[in-house]
């Protein structure tokens, strides 16, 4: 099962790109790994509704094809990290050839995307910043892949 991440925009945060990108090499060791980076249509979106719009659009484009979309959202399921990583396991037992996960701009994405998503997963009732969500989100696929293979990362 390949993993693939899409996400709109550069992560800016030097020390927290870095950390992204520990984390994706960490999730390599388990599984094919992929993160695509969309436009931030912000300096050519004439507003927030356009821009969201827009992205939408680039993430629908990138994704309709893949088997499994989680889709983070403000609105999803709370998983705790055992859920999650059962998740995972499921579909890495049944086969599933990827799962994706999409985070979109600062705006979030529209209602088009949700319904698109085969699972809308929150990361708590918090709000985080749309790079500290992805930092957060490959943290916990590779804490997942380590509660799957028993490994002591997770105690």
């Amino acid at each position: 099962m390949k993993v693939r991440f899409v996400w709109v925009g550069k992560t800016k945060n030097k020390a927290m790109k870095e950390m992204i990108g520990e984390y994706l090499e960490r999730i390599a060791r388990f599984a094919p790994v992929e993160a695509t980076t969309l436009r931030d249509w912000s300096a050519s979106a004439r507003g927030a509704k356009e821009r969201v719009e827009k992205e939408g659009a680039d993430i629908l484009a990138r994704t309709q094809t893949d088997p499994f979309v989680v889709v983070l959202s403000e609105r999803g399921k709370q998983l705790d990290s055992r859920r999650f990583a059962q998740l995972i396991e499921s579909h890495r037992t049944a086969g599933t050839k990827k799962v994706t996960f999409v985070i979109g701009g600062p705006e979030g994405v529209p209602v088009s995307v949700e319904k698109k998503a085969d699972l809308l997963l929150a990361l708590g009732e918090m709000t985080f910043t749309h790079e500290m969500a992805r930092l957060l989100l490959t943290e916990q696929v590779y804490r997942a892949f380590t509660i799957i293979i028993n490994l002591p990362y997770q105690k």
